[in-house]
């Protein structure tokens, strides 16, 4: 088990005495503070906590710190706090497997900018993704900015590292309009349909198979959960939260869904697993979707794809780019995002358009 950064201490009675218990120097330190028949408990925590405080702050004074301990005592425990489950996982597995395994026994006050960018360019000669390689640079950018918050460096070494231009970028495919027809002709009732809510209305598949039947209305979703390995959780920003708007064709097909569906009270899951619970994206995607995409050359295609086709279609058609940011739950542009948004009634005509188009045959 990790230990804490702050030790707190402890207080008890011994004798009709209150001891104070703390460490410092490595060693079990005890002082008697005060009669009991005196002093309250809470008087006695309070004599303590000004102890621990003092000792605290001659640790913190005195330490050396390591990049490994720093990472894992001060920077993990604090943007924990902040980040979702599903991206501390990730973002703690990539830190620690990347950065703390070769540099955690060196002294934080030790590194300088070009030993950092080297760090990069290996990563990159080792064949790390653009993408990974540019989170490990804003990654160190963090940490050290929290050791200069924290007076443990002066200046942040990591502020101006770049990511090299030579970083494997992936292809990033989307589907055309003549993909997006087969792909909805090879698959059944449930996957289409589940395929159609991520290209249509560009939900995530987090979104799609936490849904109920009572967040489903006349012209729009109602984004309000996620499901992510499993666990119910809120969606992954505020802007995930909104109304996504669904075309008249899908929703048809939805209430030919509901009409035969077993449990289709508004807490139901509209596409349950044998057990009643939402279905896992990646039974239902290995099990269901992906052979039946393979079996028509279209293997590579995956929910990233989907989502990103809806963007790319609409785009084509010359949707405004507000707009598909709503609804897809994308920040466009900060500002824009602050002060406007775009009511759900005026997507309705953009997402009709775009299936009358894909349904042209």
């Amino acid at each position: 088990m990790r230990k804490s950064r702050y030790q707190k201490g402890s207080v008890k009675k011994q004798r009709g005495r209150w001891v104070a218990m703390w460490w410092a120097d490595h060693s079990r330190k005890s002082r008697v503070i005060g009669l009991v028949k005196d002093m309250t408990k809470s008087d006695a925590r309070a004599v303590v906590d000004r102890i621990v405080a003092e000792a605290n702050a001659r640790r913190e004074e005195n330490k050396v710190w390591k990049f490994g301990e720093f990472v894992a005592e001060v920077y993990f425990p604090y943007y924990s706090r902040k980040w979702k489950a599903s991206t501390r996982v990730n973002n703690m597995n990539r830190v620690s497997i990347h950065l703390v395994d070769s540099l955690g026994a060196l002294e934080l006050l030790s590194f300088r900018r070009d030993e950092l960018q080297d760090v990069l360019d290996e990563k990159t000669r080792r064949g790390l993704s653009f993408s990974t390689v540019d989170h490990l640079r804003w990654d160190l950018k963090q940490i050290f900015d929290m050791a200069v918050a924290e007076g443990l460096v002066v200046r942040n070494p990591a502020l101006l590292l770049f990511t090299p231009k030579e970083a494997a970028k992936p292809v990033r495919r989307v589907m055309n309009m003549k993909e997006v027809q087969l792909c909805f002709s090879v698959l059944g009732q449930r996957e289409r349909l589940i395929a159609k809510l991520a290209i249509m209305a560009g939900m995530r598949p987090g979104e799609i198979f936490a849904l109920t039947w009572g967040r489903l209305s006349a012209t729009y979703v109602d984004i309000r959960q996620r499901v992510y390995r499993g666990a119910i959780d809120t969606p992954k920003t505020d802007q995930s939260i909104r109304k996504a708007a669904l075309p008249e064709g899908l929703l048809r097909e939805i209430d030919s869904w509901r009409r035969i569906s077993l449990v289709t009270r508004d807490d139901a899951w509209v596409f349950p697993s044998e057990r009643m619970t939402p279905m896992s994206k990646d039974n239902c995607w290995n099990r269901n979707i992906k052979p039946k995409l393979e079996s028509v050359g279209m293997g590579w295609a995956n929910f990233l794809v989907m989502r990103r086709t809806h963007a790319t279609l609409m785009n084509e058609l010359g949707v405004n780019g507000k707009l598909v940011a709503d609804q897809l739950g994308h920040s466009l542009d900060v500002s824009q995002n602050v002060y406007t948004q775009s009511p759900v009634e005026s997507r309705l005509p953009a997402v009709n358009q775009l299936e009358k188009r894909l349904l042209v045959m």
